[in-house]
């Protein structure tokens, strides 16, 4: 079990949903399956090279499936996935019961993670970074290197900012003030701001309605 901080404050704090609006939450994960998420994780996942014993923190989780899909894949992994979002929470919850996987899923924000330093083998990052404001992304990623242990890692997965040759629909889902300027370059910048050192993209792809880059971060082993 991860040892965890005390708890935070949630009622005086807004986030966005994972589908962008409470309503569309039960189309969500139908519409990612469709346009190529779940392959897009399945290649985060296996960059990771995971091990039995290792201790994994889902970040945004949102309705849990990538979290239960890495329980699922690597059973003798602890997962904890975290999120903001109670509806989506409650949804992973029933996830991992209908998948009978045991899965620690806590409500909070990934720019104060509630967790101890040097919790956390590995921590996954999928489709939501875009979701944070400006000063929320460098906070999270602060925290990230302060939850990892030594030689522990980061593996980022989102959206990048289309460019002018995209198509129409692309063009217009990416216009979104979160998404404008949101690049594998600019990852990479705040994460050196955050005092990580060499990370990198391992590799790009496509999704109907997004251009990803995958992010790679490992923390020194001292």
């Amino acid at each position: 079990m991860a040892t965890k901080l005390a708890p935070i404050e949630h009622s005086r704090r807004t986030f966005l949903p994972a589908a962008g609006r409470d309503w569309l939450l039960p189309f969500y994960d139908p519409f990612v399956k469709l346009l190529g998420g779940d392959q897009a994780r399945q290649r985060l996942l296996d960059q990771a090279a995971l091990q039995d014993g290792h201790r994994v923190l889902d970040i945004g989780c949102g309705t849990g499936t990538f979290a239960v899909l890495i329980k699922r894949v690597h059973p003798d992994v602890e997962v904890v996935g975290l999120d903001p979002d109670p509806k989506a929470l409650a949804r992973a919850h029933r996830k991992a019961e209908q998948a009978a996987v045991t899965v620690e899923f806590d409500q909070g924000f990934s720019d104060t993670l509630p967790y101890a330093a040097a919790t956390f083998d590995r921590a996954f990052s999928s489709y939501m970074f875009h979701h944070l404001e400006a000063d929320e992304k460098a906070k999270t990623l602060r925290e990230v290197r302060r939850v990892l242990k030594p030689g522990g890692s980061l593996h980022l997965l989102d959206f990048e900012e289309a460019t002018s040759s995209d198509g129409g629909f692309m063009r217009w889902l990416h216009s979104h003030h979160r998404l404008q300027g949101n690049s594998a370059d600019q990852l990479l910048a705040l994460m050196r701001q955050a005092e990580f050192t060499d990370p990198h993209t391992t590799g790009r792809g496509v999704m109907f309605f997004g251009l990803m880059a995958y992010v790679y971060y490992q923390a020194s082993t001292s």
